[in-house]
């Protein structure tokens, strides 16, 4: 497995915190191999999936990384991603990937999940005078 349970926990924390600051919503998903030739084609498929385009905002984002292929893409929703544009999420996926080349796989995902909050918040900030919904469980999610 990735991560250790306390691992899990903080990356699960780092999600949590996340969509306290802002409406949007962030999932993270984990399997052994890729079994598409781009890995961005498999993240965007598990995001339909998932279900994670019905946000009001259209906020959401998937953090996917394929563990034993050794791939990982980033796909945000067309809400956030109209404001981040291709930019972000690249340097989002060069930051996690040095973090893994370094077998800092917790470490990275926390600092990439709070980069992602921080332009969510930019761009989605949740009103502290109405409820935060949370859209989507925060739970990692193993396929």
């Amino acid at each position: 497995m990735l991560f250790s349970k306390e691992e899990e926990a903080e990356i699960v924390a780092a999600i949590n915190d996340l969509e306290r600051i802002t409406t949007g919503e962030l999932r993270l998903y984990v399997e052994d191999f890729c079994m598409r030739d781009h890995p961005v084609e498999r993240a965007a498929e598990i995001f339909h999936l998932f279900g994670m385009h019905n946000t009001v905002e259209r906020n959401g984002v998937l953090v996917y990384l394929a563990e034993k292929s050794r791939h990982l893409a980033i796909w945000g929703d067309t809400g956030i991603h109209e404001r981040v544009g291709f930019q972000f999420w690249d340097a989002e996926k060069k930051l996690l990937r040095e973090h893994l080349q370094n077998e800092q796989a917790a470490k990275g995902l926390q600092e990439v999940i709070r980069q992602i909050g921080q332009k969510l918040q930019a761009f989605f900030p949740a009103d502290p005078d109405k409820p935060n919904v949370n859209e989507l469980p925060d739970d990692i999610i193993y396929g």
